[in-house]
C-alpha cells in the first residue's frame, strides 16, 4: 500500500469512527437519562405510599413525647402508695413502656431524629432518679419536687419535639 492509499483508507474510516464515537456518546446519555427517569418515577411512588405511614410515625413519636413530659406524666400517673421509691419506679416503668410500645417506629425516622427521642427519654428519666435522691419521704413530695424541678427549664421531651417537629417541616 501506498501513502495515498493509506491517506484514502483513513480519510474514509475517519468520519466513520467520529459517527460511531458521537453516537456512543448519545446512548449512552440517553439510556443514563432514561435511567434517571424511572428512578424518580420509582422514588416518587414509593414516596407516595410511605409518606403517610413516615407521618403516623413522627406523630406516634410526638405523642410520646407528650406523654412522658415531667407534668403530663405526674399528672397522668398517680402514685398507687405513699412509698417515694414505689412511685419513682412507677413513673419509670410507665416510661419504658410507652416506648417500647413506640420502638417499632425508629424504622421510619432518621437516626438523628431517634437519638434524640431516646436521649429525651433517659434524660427525663434521669431527671426522675435525681429528685427521687432528694430527702423527701413520700410519693406526694416526690411528685411535687419532679414538678418543680422541670418549672425552671424546657423539658427534655419538649426539645425532642420541637426536633420532631423541624424534621416534619423538611419532609415538604
Amino acid at each position: 500500500m501506498t501513502g495515498d492509499q493509506i491517506f484514502q483508507l483513513f480519510a474514509y474510516l475517519l468520519p466513520s469512527v467520529v459517527v460511531g464515537a458521537i453516537s456512543f456518546y448519545f446512548f449512552r446519555m440517553h439510556t443514563n437519562n432514561e435511567e434517571g427517569r424511572r428512578r424518580y418515577l420509582l422514588h416518587k411512588d414509593s414516596q407516595l405510599n410511605t409518606l403517610p405511614i413516615r407521618l403516623q410515625a413522627y406523630e406516634r413519636m410526638a405523642l410520646f413525647l407528650e406523654r412522658i413530659a415531667i407534668p403530663s406524666l405526674v399528672v397522668r400517673v398517680a402514685p398507687k402508695t405513699a412509698d417515694k421509691n414505689d412511685y419513682e419506679n412507677l413513673l419509670i416503668r410507665t416510661i419504658e413502656n410507652e416506648f417500647e410500645h413506640n420502638l417499632s417506629q425508629q424504622i421510619y425516622l432518621s437516626d438523628e431524629c431517634w437519638n434524640i427521642i431516646k436521649a429525651a427519654k433517659s434524660a427525663t428519666i434521669q431527671m426522675i432518679r435525681k429528685a427521687a435522691l432528694s430527702e423527701t419521704d413520700s410519693a406526694d413530695k416526690l411528685r411535687e419536687d419532679v414538678l418543680n424541678q422541670t418549672m425552671d427549664k424546657q423539658s427534655p421531651s419538649a426539645t425532642a419535639l420541637s426536633y420532631v417537629k423541624k424534621e416534619i417541616g423538611e419532609l415538604w
